[in-house]
């Protein structure tokens, strides 16, 4: 089975290319896992397919490292942009994607023949805990007190297609992040787990975030959470609204705008890193359990 493999600011994902493979998609699923091991597969964050819509032009699916699936990734839906248009499937620099969020919009920046930049209509945030979903009682969780590890933390809630708990801090490189959101990824708060971006702000147009990505762990960029990360930095007047914010993240720079129709966009760029064949013979017991002999 032939995949593809692509990053957006190291974010990386196997791509499957399920126009031309037709293969059933629990069976995809299934093999997620296996293929997104680094060392012993083929390495990524997520397993992507791209597959046709009957409500749009194509329909984007993402199952993360541990095999759980995602409604939403922005750093995914602009590789696959990328993807079709340089592939051939369509001419329009301007179209749509079916996902597990809803109809997401893209428009594509070119650089000669070449997908230089992909903007993403990332939909309205939903800051109603019951839609995110967060425990309690139904309330928008905007700097609401939580301790973890024995810390005294922060954090405000809200869903960008899928569930994110944004905490600001100050001197995040010496913050342990890495053991914070591994805990709060599975706190009882949140009953369909979380990702954790944790915020520094560098003055009202930019900021610097660490991600703990639900399902993946630690990841170098995360579209979602850069657009969770400077909805929250609005609301709680870290940040200007007017214009775009600049999310520096470990694989690179987002710029996000949060606009007056209320509408998240996200701008970014997607690189296509290799493409290969992975050996197809096993039956998909053998990926959920381990080779038989």
């Amino acid at each position: 089975m032939k995949f593809i493999k692509m990053q957006g600011l190291g974010n990386d994902f196997i791509i499957i290319d399920n126009i031309e493979h037709k293969k059933d998609h629990a069976y995809l699923a299934a093999l997620a896992p296996q293929l997104c091991r680094r060392h012993f597969g083929i390495g990524a964050d997520g397993l992507v397919i791209l597959d046709t819509s009957a409500h749009a032009p194509f329909r984007m699916r993402i199952f993360n490292a541990d095999g759980s699936e995602a409604e939403m990734c922005g750093n995914a839906i602009r590789c696959l942009a990328k993807y079709v248009w340089e592939r051939g499937y369509l001419r329009e620099l301007n179209f749509d994607f079916e996902t597990a969020a809803g109809i997401k919009n893209v428009t594509l920046s070119l650089c000669g023949r070449t997908v230089d930049a992909v903007r993403v209509n990332m939909g309205k945030p939903v800051l109603n805990s019951k839609k995110i979903p967060l425990s309690g009682p139904e309330r928008q969780a905007i700097n609401e007190k939580i301790i973890v590890d024995g810390e005294e933390l922060y954090y405000t809630a809200l869903s960008m297609g899928n569930p994110h708990c944004v905490i600001f801090v100050q001197d995040l490189e010496n913050k342990p992040y890495s053991r914070w959101g591994r805990m709060l990824e599975k706190d009882p708060l949140f009953p369909q787990r979380t990702n954790v971006e944790f915020v520094e702000v560098d003055n009202p147009e930019t900021i610097t975030v660490k991600v703990w990505e639900r399902g993946a762990g630690l990841t170098l960029a995360c579209g979602t959470g850069a657009c969770a990360a400077v909805v929250a930095g609005v609301i709680n007047g870290h940040l200007r609204r007017a214009g775009d914010v600049k999310v520096n993240l470990p694989g690179g720079i987002l710029k996000i705008n949060w606009d007056q129709e209320q509408n998240v966009y996200m701008e970014g760029p997607a690189e296509e890193v290799f493409h290969g064949e992975v050996n197809n013979i096993f039956r998909k017991e053998e990926f959920l359990d381990g080779p038989h002999c």
